[in-house]
């Protein structure tokens, strides 16, 4: 038979509802169940926020309401995790991994910024010209894959003006 728990908490918790509390100390959140602890998480992690939160609401131990007021969220943000929860798995709610996208400098681009640059342009004049942007030019000639604007001089023709 099961035995039935007072609601109880130690000081210093916040109750979600009469099983559930937390605790948000030193920049860690801990979720208490009865009397023991159950998760525990950074407060400024708010996927992991979002994972356990769910978790307590699909297992039955905490409402959405009940969770949209102790954590002052808003409820339908709660509805809106909860359904990914429940449709994808923990992969719904953590963020997905970002990925780069297709590379500009490629074939032609590459080979015309090269010969531009080789040229003595500079890196907006080759931005312009191959349509470009001159941040994409920049980390291209700091990493290496592209060789480096040469600088203009203005005293190229030896300084002898007269």
């Amino acid at each position: 038979m099961p035995q039935l728990q007072l609601p109880m908490f130690p000081a210093g918790l916040t109750p979600i509802n009469n099983n559930v509390a937390f605790q948000c100390e030193n920049g860690e959140v801990v979720y208490v169940h009865g009397h023991l602890p159950v998760f525990q998480h950074r407060s400024d992690d708010i996927e992991s926020f979002r994972l356990c939160t769910s978790q307590l609401i699909l297992t039955g131990a905490a409402r959405q309401v009940e969770i949209a007021k102790a954590f002052h969220v808003p409820l339908v943000t709660v509805k809106r995790y909860v359904k990914r929860f429940r449709q994808r798995g923990s992969k719904g709610v953590l963020p997905a991994r970002r990925r780069r996208s297709e590379s500009v400098l490629v074939g032609a681009v590459k080979q015309q910024a090269k010969e531009l640059l080789e040229a003595g342009q500079s890196v907006p004049e080759v931005a312009r010209a191959t349509q470009v942007k001159a941040a994409t030019l920049h980390k291209a000639i700091q990493a290496g894959r592209l060789p480096a604007a040469l600088k203009k001089n203005p005293d190229r023709d030896g300084g002898a003006t007269q």
